[in-house]
């Protein structure tokens, strides 16, 4: 799959792979990755890229001609603009859109976008939470880092996407590392977790999940509990 980002800062974009998971991907050629500098889209000698909103007040907005040029080189790409007017992003989202073949995301700055630009190029708009940054690329660098894990080949180890938190509306369940030391001042893990019964421990860990999900996260316990609940009406019809 490729990855475009349209930024005025390439080198934030660049830096995020050169190490880990997906600087591997790259190597693997499973994924690849062009940070195109908005800039370069500028026809003046001063390649300015913003101006203040028409309608007054304090920032810049970025001009819809520059973005727009950009934009247009784009050929068969599934655009995704970050705005805080956005659909929250989700896991769902994540496995959706790793069946596409390129993406580009577009990282706002300043006060945002001319909202003719979404209107004309967007096919999605993303946030990923009710909170503000200075600019669109560590959003963008979240969503493509969420999406790359899901392609085959990525993660070293397939079974580490199976039981992830938010299946099903649940969190995962806990985990522990093994400690060969026994003189620790940590408590002691669920013993059933070390006996070898796999039926046993998948079911200890469906109900540790539903208990950790009801007290970190008491919205998405409301969400698997009708989640259940449809599945169990489903069944009686």
């Amino acid at each position: 799959m490729k990855f475009s980002f349209l930024t005025l800062f390439p080198a934030l974009i660049e830096s995020y792979f050169t190490d880990s998971i997906l600087k591997r991907a790259l190597q693997k050629e499973l994924i690849s990755v062009e940070a195109l500098n908005i800039r370069d889209y500028a026809c003046d000698k001063y390649q300015k890229v913003d101006e203040p909103p028409i309608s007054g007040g304090a920032g810049q907005v970025l001009r819809a001609d520059v973005l727009g040029r950009a934009l247009q080189t784009l050929k068969d790409s599934h655009i995704i603009f970050l705005s805080p007017c956005g659909k929250p992003f989700c896991q769902d989202d994540a496995l959706r859109l790793s069946q596409k073949k390129h993406i580009t995301f577009v990282c706002g700055r300043y006060e945002g976008f001319d909202e003719r630009l979404i209107e004309q190029y967007a096919d999605e708009v993303m946030c990923v939470g009710d909170f503000i940054l200075t600019g669109g690329e560590l959003p963008a660098l979240m969503l493509c880092d969420s999406i790359a894990r899901h392609i085959q080949g990525v993660l070293g180890n397939a079974d580490s996407l199976l039981g992830e938190s938010f299946e099903d509306y649940l969190l995962e369940a806990p985990n522990f590392a093994k400690i060969f030391n026994q003189k620790t001042k940590f408590s002691a893990v669920p013993s059933e977790y070390s006996k070898g019964n796999h039926s046993k421990i998948s079911d200890l860990k469906k109900r540790l999940a539903i208990c950790k999900t009801k007290y970190f996260r008491p919205d998405l316990y409301q969400a698997y509990r009708v989640f259940i609940e449809q599945e169990q009406l489903n069944k009686r019809l």
